[in-house]
């Protein structure tokens, strides 16, 4: 495997999944450079998103695909956005205008524990019946105001309480170690080393 048809046209991710995924010396080939659309998710599961999403971008490029999707998932509004989260306040996708709206639905509201989930699934073809499926959380709470110029997403927003930094505070390396997608890469990196292993055997 040399290269990998990445599943995503966000900037943030594909650079964020570029650094995670350099050990492995594979190159990395966003869909946007294959003149891939992006795929319908319509999915109530992070992990039936990510799989359309992964099948998609091989189908139409004839390469291993990987994809992953993930989201912000607040307790107190019973786990949304969740898969909604990229769009969260409707379309145009906006960054500032859905933490806009998830700050306007939790104002009042004290218990603002959340936590980021990932999910990030790898196939070798459109028809893959065996696609490597790793997944992983970053535990935190929504913050009433954002903090922090980096990150995208719900980044300014999150907190981790136990760095007392927010998503937008961290550095890519740092957020790379203890957030969600790069805890769901690096479990994919090993998944991955160790099938190419086993396949060369």
């Amino acid at each position: 495997m040399k290269k990998l048809v990445l599943a995503s046209n966000n900037p943030g991710k594909i650079r964020e999944l570029r650094e995670l995924l350099a050990p492995l010396d594979i190159e990395i080939v966003p869909q946007a450079d294959l003149a891939i659309p992006e795929a319908e998710e319509p999915h109530c599961t992070f992990v039936e998103n990510a799989l359309a999403k992964a099948r998609h971008a091989a189908q139409l490029s004839a390469l291993p695909a990987l994809a992953e999707d993930s989201g912000i998932c607040v307790d107190a509004l019973h786990g949304a956005p969740g898969v909604h989260s990229a769009r969260f306040a409707g379309e145009p996708k906006s960054d500032q205008r859905n933490n806009d709206h998830l700050l306007k639905l939790l104002a009042g509201v004290d218990r603002r524990n959340a936590h980021y989930y990932c999910v990030a699934v790898l196939v070798r073809d459109a028809e893959d019946p065996q696609p490597l499926i790793v997944e992983s959380e970053w535990h935190g709470e929504v913050l009433h105001a954002p903090r922090g110029s980096g990150g995208f997403g719900y980044d300014p927003l999150f907190l981790d309480p136990k760095l007392n930094q927010t998503g937008a505070e961290l550095s890519m390396q740092q957020k790379n170690r203890i957030g969600h997608r790069g805890l769901a890469m690096q479990r994919l990196v090993e998944a991955l080393r160790t099938r190419l292993q086993r396949e060369s055997l």
